[in-house]
């Protein structure tokens, strides 16, 4: 049995409909889990393919055991709630916490394998968001070691569908009015959709366990693609000159700031781009580019994606 949390959640459902659209496991080996009420007629699809529909909250630990019952396998993506990591979280006060009670619940479920979604960034990494990933990866590595339970860590890559938040901290598509965005670094982004990362995700998590056991593999794209590129493919999509300003970290966190974003946040979110700086992000782990041509599928491109998100008809972006 192989249990899936995250149900609801963007790359969580997307991995469910990858495995579910390729055929990978058969659906009465399939353990959803969410933090909602599994009973909503929103998982009445996935019952009526008797998938096993299951509560789980990262907060409540008897709930997650419960969950992850009788499966030998569980694809644990990172909890949501960034809350945690702010104002430099110490060890366990991050969401480090809410994977570790889930791994241990897991454990005492007797799960042999845990596929763990993290980012594509470097490790060490300069990124706050990457702190609770390192942590939690180091979590796996360590029970691993004493043979608890085998692992695998995706470093799913930066989304396609997520480059407002780098552009300037949540870009508001149709509604911006800022002619420049400020960020506080530049540098190559390995851009890839969820589509094609749930995709792959799918793959790994349904093959045998041993092979992916004991593996760290970046699930992203090739090809690279600046802010300073975001900005001319936006420009053109949106027929108005959108510029991008490089200031310093301190300037970044003051001016979103003033703008009424919770200074936490923004200083938790503003390493991000001392990480782009370094090249964190330009990753050269062909894994899911093979595993998009053995299945004869071309990935979606960063254009593409801007174009639909910006409400064009195709994915001809100059730029």
């Amino acid at each position: 049995m192989l249990a899936l949390t995250s149900a609801t959640g963007k790359l969580g459902k997307a991995v469910i409909d990858a495995v579910l659209e390729n055929k990978l496991v058969d659906p009465s080996e399939l353990v959803v889990c969410t933090s909602s009420d599994p009973l909503d007629a929103r998982f009445d699809a996935l019952r009526d393919q008797s998938i096993t529909v299951r509560y789980n909250n990262f907060d409540q630990p008897e709930s997650l055991e419960r969950a992850f019952a009788g499966c030998s396998k569980l694809f644990l993506v990172s909890t949501p709630r960034i809350s945690m990591d702010y104002n430099d979280a110490p060890l366990w006060q991050g969401r480090e916490a809410h994977h570790r009670a889930a791994i241990d619940a897991a454990v005492k479920a007797g799960v042999k394998h845990i596929y763990y979604t993290s980012l594509a960034f470097g490790n060490p990494s300069k990124a706050g968001v990457m702190r609770a990933h390192i942590r939690t990866e180091k979590y796996l590595s360590d029970l691993a070691d004493k043979g608890k339970v085998d692992y695998t860590i995706i470093r799913e890559g930066l989304y396609n569908e997520s480059w407002p938040l780098y552009f300037g901290y949540y870009f508001r598509l149709r509604d911006e009015k800022r002619h420049q965005v400020v960020v506080a670094g530049d540098g190559p982004i390995s851009w890839t959709s969820i589509a094609d990362m749930a995709f792959g995700t799918a793959q790994i998590i349904s093959a045998p366990s041993d092979t992916w056991k004991g593996k760290t593999l970046y699930l992203s794209q090739t090809e690279t693609c600046s802010l300073e590129d975001i900005a001319r493919k936006v420009s053109s999509a949106q027929g108005q000159d959108i510029h991008l300003k490089v200031v310093s970290k301190k300037e970044y966190e003051d001016h979103y700031a003033a703008s009424g974003t919770e200074r936490a946040s923004v200083e938790w979110w503003s390493s991000t781009y001392e990480a782009l700086k370094n090249g964190e992000c330009d990753i050269k782990d062909d894994t899911l580019k093979t595993m998009l041509r053995e299945a004869g599928r071309e990935p979606t491109s960063i254009d593409e994606t801007i174009a639909k998100m910006l409400g064009g008809e195709g994915g001809q972006i100059v730029g």
